[in-house]
């Protein structure tokens, strides 16, 4: 087995050989020398041509390479987000009070019990009527009359000191 293993091995390499020698005839023809300034520029000409060939082609292929790369980490950022998500269980509804979840919390070390009721603001109808004396200022040409003039200046001066 191992020399049936070998043959194709050196068959292989004859073959890779052979391919590459045939891809070097045909890319890279053998380079003869031109004998006059002519010959010589246009030479320049054509090996400057081929190098614009193969910068557009090694551009394309980085361009497409760069995409790739992209996608794949688009994909594996995806393939994280979707391993670590779980479906969440369906919850029993539960009717149980605020003192009984507490217990149900914090265990029998904590007697807190929530009057919630206690906590609510107490309205007092007396701040109604405060407010109520505040609106009724009365005659409002009564005071502008009282503040016109320099009497009311004066008087309005007199009353912030």
């Amino acid at each position: 087995m191992l020399s049936i293993a070998k043959g194709l091995l050196e068959e292989e390499d004859r073959e890779r050989e052979e391919e590459r020698e045939r891809y070097m005839d045909e890319c890279c023809p053998p380079l003869s020398v031109p004998r006059t300034l002519q010959e010589l520029q246009e030479l320049c000409r054509e090996i400057h041509h081929k190098i614009d060939v193969t910068d557009e082609e090694r551009y394309d292929l980085e361009t497409k390479v760069n995409k790739a790369n992209k996608e794949i980490n688009d994909l594996k950022i995806k393939v994280q987000d979707l391993m670590g998500k779980f479906k969440k269980p369906v919850l029993k509804k539960v009717r149980m009070s605020a003192d009984a979840m507490l217990k149900a919390l914090l265990g029998s070390k904590h007697t807190v019990n929530l009057d919630l009721r206690a906590n609510l603001k107490q309205v007092k109808k007396e701040a109604k009527e405060e407010d109520k004396e505040l609106r009724d200022v009365g005659d409002w040409r009564k005071n502008i009359e009282d503040k016109s003039g320099m009497d009311g200046r004066k008087k309005m001066f007199e009353a912030e000191t």
